[in-house]
Protein backbone atom coordinates (compact mmCIF):
# COMPACT_ATOMS: atom_id res chain seq x y z
CA UNK A 1 0.00 0.00 0.00
CA UNK A 2 1.29 3.61 -0.55
CA UNK A 3 -0.18 6.76 0.98
CA UNK A 4 0.03 9.82 -0.96
CA UNK A 5 -0.70 12.58 1.83
CA UNK A 6 -0.97 16.42 -0.02
CA UNK A 7 -3.01 19.79 1.10
CA UNK A 8 -0.20 21.25 3.63
CA UNK A 9 0.57 24.70 3.75
CA UNK A 10 0.99 28.27 5.35
CA UNK A 11 -2.33 29.69 7.15
CA UNK A 12 -3.06 32.09 9.63
CA UNK A 13 -4.71 31.85 13.12
CA UNK A 14 -8.01 30.96 12.58
CA UNK A 15 -8.12 29.53 8.78
CA UNK A 16 -8.84 26.79 7.57
CA UNK A 17 -7.00 23.70 5.40
CA UNK A 18 -8.11 20.08 3.66
CA UNK A 19 -5.49 17.64 3.55
CA UNK A 20 -5.70 14.86 1.47
CA UNK A 21 -4.23 11.35 1.71
CA UNK A 22 -4.52 9.42 -1.55
CA UNK A 23 -4.12 5.26 -0.90
CA UNK A 24 -2.99 3.22 -3.60
CA UNK A 25 -3.06 -1.12 -3.09
CA UNK A 26 -5.47 -3.22 -0.44
CA UNK A 27 -7.97 -1.46 1.95
CA UNK A 28 -7.34 -1.70 5.85
CA UNK A 29 -9.94 -1.60 8.74
CA UNK A 30 -8.98 1.98 9.83
CA UNK A 31 -7.34 5.40 8.62
CA UNK A 32 -5.66 7.99 10.95
CA UNK A 33 -4.15 11.20 10.64
CA UNK A 34 -0.87 11.73 13.40
CA UNK A 35 0.79 14.63 13.66
CA UNK A 36 4.56 15.83 14.56
CA UNK A 37 5.85 19.16 15.76
CA UNK A 38 9.18 20.26 15.65
CA UNK A 39 10.88 19.18 18.77
CA UNK A 40 7.85 16.58 19.66
CA UNK A 41 7.22 13.27 19.43
CA UNK A 42 4.39 11.72 16.64
CA UNK A 43 0.69 12.39 18.49
CA UNK A 44 -2.73 11.30 17.21
CA UNK A 45 -5.11 13.36 15.70
CA UNK A 46 -8.03 11.15 14.11
CA UNK A 47 -9.20 8.19 12.87
CA UNK A 48 -11.82 6.16 11.06
CA UNK A 49 -13.11 3.02 11.64
CA UNK A 50 -14.49 0.38 8.97
CA UNK A 51 -15.39 1.14 5.78
CA UNK A 52 -18.84 3.34 6.54
CA UNK A 53 -17.77 5.78 8.41
CA UNK A 54 -19.33 5.63 11.24
CA UNK A 55 -16.44 5.11 13.67
CA UNK A 56 -14.53 8.49 14.14
CA UNK A 57 -12.21 9.39 17.13
CA UNK A 58 -10.33 12.53 17.57
CA UNK A 59 -7.53 13.98 20.00
CA UNK A 60 -8.97 15.91 22.45
CA UNK A 61 -7.10 19.13 21.49
CA UNK A 62 -8.97 18.95 17.85
CA UNK A 63 -12.19 17.89 18.74
CA UNK A 64 -14.77 20.14 17.12
CA UNK A 65 -12.24 21.57 14.96
CA UNK A 66 -11.37 18.76 12.80
CA UNK A 67 -12.98 16.22 10.84
CA UNK A 68 -11.82 13.16 9.01
CA UNK A 69 -13.45 11.44 6.62
CA UNK A 70 -12.45 9.12 3.28
CA UNK A 71 -14.09 8.53 0.46
CA UNK A 72 -14.28 4.49 -0.21
CA UNK A 73 -14.73 4.69 -3.83
CA UNK A 74 -11.52 6.56 -4.82
CA UNK A 75 -9.88 5.03 -1.88
CA UNK A 76 -9.39 8.62 -0.28
CA UNK A 77 -8.46 10.06 3.15
CA UNK A 78 -9.44 13.47 4.13
CA UNK A 79 -8.71 15.87 7.12
CA UNK A 80 -10.76 19.12 7.09
CA UNK A 81 -9.20 21.52 9.52
CA UNK A 82 -11.18 24.59 11.16
CA UNK A 83 -10.39 27.44 13.62
CA UNK A 84 -6.39 26.28 13.14
CA UNK A 85 -4.18 27.42 15.87
CA UNK A 86 -0.42 27.67 16.30
CA UNK A 87 -0.45 24.91 18.17
CA UNK A 88 -1.20 22.85 15.06
CA UNK A 89 1.82 23.48 13.53
CA UNK A 90 3.73 20.08 12.31
CA UNK A 91 3.85 17.52 9.83
CA UNK A 92 0.87 15.84 9.21
CA UNK A 93 0.92 12.61 8.34
CA UNK A 94 -1.59 9.71 7.43
CA UNK A 95 -1.71 6.35 8.56
CA UNK A 96 -3.69 3.03 7.36
CA UNK A 97 -4.01 -0.21 9.40
CA UNK A 98 -6.16 -2.95 11.31
CA UNK A 99 -5.51 -1.55 14.97
CA UNK A 100 -8.27 -2.83 17.25
CA UNK A 101 -10.79 -0.32 17.86
CA UNK A 102 -9.56 0.49 21.58
CA UNK A 103 -6.13 0.75 19.55
CA UNK A 104 -6.85 3.39 16.92
CA UNK A 105 -4.86 6.49 18.65
CA UNK A 106 -1.76 4.34 18.64
CA UNK A 107 1.17 4.71 16.12
CA UNK A 108 2.20 1.10 16.52
CA UNK A 109 -1.21 -0.09 15.41
CA UNK A 110 -0.44 1.03 11.83
CA UNK A 111 1.95 -0.66 9.08
CA UNK A 112 1.68 2.03 6.17
CA UNK A 113 2.71 5.90 6.52
CA UNK A 114 2.40 8.62 3.69
CA UNK A 115 5.28 10.50 3.65
CA UNK A 116 3.77 13.75 5.67
CA UNK A 117 2.91 17.33 4.52
CA UNK A 118 3.28 20.16 6.34
CA UNK A 119 1.01 22.40 8.04
CA UNK A 120 1.88 25.92 9.26
CA UNK A 121 -0.48 28.08 11.16
CA UNK A 122 0.70 31.69 11.83
CA UNK A 123 -0.30 33.92 14.79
Amino acid sequence: VQLQASGGGMVQAGGSLRLTCAASGSTFRSYAWFRQAPGKEREFVAAIVSYSGRGKYYADSVKGRFTISRDSAKNTLYLEMNSLKPDDTAVYYCAAGNPITSYVSASGGYSSWGQGTLVTVSS
